[in-house]
């Protein structure tokens, strides 16, 4: 009878931990808690997305909107490193979480993502922010991002615009450096695809101009010559070696960049970009920015520039 009652509560026990993390969530913001890695896809050269498992099917990560969490790892030398990051999934995607992750040849955390793999563990603690959200808080937020840092705009505008209830508008400028480097472009698509006149995006670019023109003139020059890619695919001469590397790269760059007609922005985000493309000043509008530290302080300026006051304004 002992043994009995012995396994009735650990069974107890163990159903409530499991409620509690489908009720609560599955962080804990004082202590890293693991979570398996089930999936990894690799979205391109330098960008992949993860997904960890959480631990029931309807278990949730509860992570409040506009907050980050807290991943640990080991960067090249084996040393500990802690970072922040955004997952790009809500409390409506249960049973796991993604995390959408821009690995940079010098970085230390992306070290440690580009050797995770399918069946690894990451160590993760939070939620981490200053920004809570509430629905209706704002008539509309503008939003201004750079490279990564548009996880945090992805999560609000989805968590915004698939609640029903919410009303909210939202305007979107991301920059980054080449069309390869825009993250989360079909999900950002479809979003404005869905709800029409609610969420906008403007695409800025820095390099479009330069690149497709340099490398153009570089093909043209190549074409005049007749070397051609087919060509040097199957030649074996090894004095054809540096064509090769230099046809590759040439059709890289070429692929790389957005179609002739580009409808986006060229340069960098402007004055008069934020003025065309982001609601007013207004009492009742919010400016959200996340981006590069250059970046963050030239949109500071900008945005103080023209007159948003610092109750209007907020950096991730």
């Amino acid at each position: 009878m002992a043994v009995f009652v012995c396994n009735s509560s650990r069974a107890e026990t163990l159903s409530l931990l499991m409620l509690s993390f489908v009720l609560l969530g599955c962080l804990d913001p004082e202590n890293f808690r693991e979570f398996k890695l089930v999936k990894r896809q690799q979205l391109s050269h330098n960008v992949a997305k993860f997904t960890f498992g959480l631990p029931t099917p309807t278990s949730v990560l509860g992570l409040p909107i506009g907050q980050h969490i807290s991943c640990r790892g080991k960067d090249s030398q084996g040393e500990e490193v802690i970072k922040p990051y955004t997952p790009t999934t809500l409390d409506s995607d249960v049973g796991h979480f993604e995390l959408v992750i821009k690995m940079y040849p010098q970085g230390r955390m992306s070290h440690h993502f580009r050797e995770l793999r399918v069946g690894d563990y990451l160590a993760v603690k939070g939620p981490k922010g200053r920004f809570r959200y509430q629905p209706g808080q704002v008539r509309a937020f503008g939003m201004i991002a750079g490279g990564s840092g548009i996880t945090p705009m992805f999560q609000v505008a989805r968590a915004i615009l698939e609640n029903p209830k919410d009303m909210t508008n939202v305007h979107l400028i991301y920059a980054n450096v080449t069309y390869e480097d825009i993250l989360l472009k079909e999900e950002l698509d479809s979003l404005v695809a869905k709800y029409p006149g609610r969420f906008k995006v403007y695409y800025v670019l820095n390099q479009i101009s330069v690149n497709l023109v340099g490398a153009e003139k570089i093909y043209r020059n190549m074409k005049s010559r007749n070397i051609l890619l087919p060509f040097f695919m199957h030649s074996t001469n090894a004095s054809n070696a540096n064509a090769i590397l230099l046809t590759n790269y040439i059709i890289m760059i070429l692929f790389s960049q957005p179609p002739e007609v580009w409808n986006g922005g060229v340069g960098f985000v402007s004055k008069e970009m934020i003025q065309t493309h982001c609601p007013a000043p207004a009492p009742d509008i919010k400016i959200l920015r996340c981006g590069p530290p250059p970046m963050n302080k030239a949109m500071a300026g900008h945005l103080d520039a023209l007159s948003y006051s610092p109750e209007m304004q907020f950096q991730f």
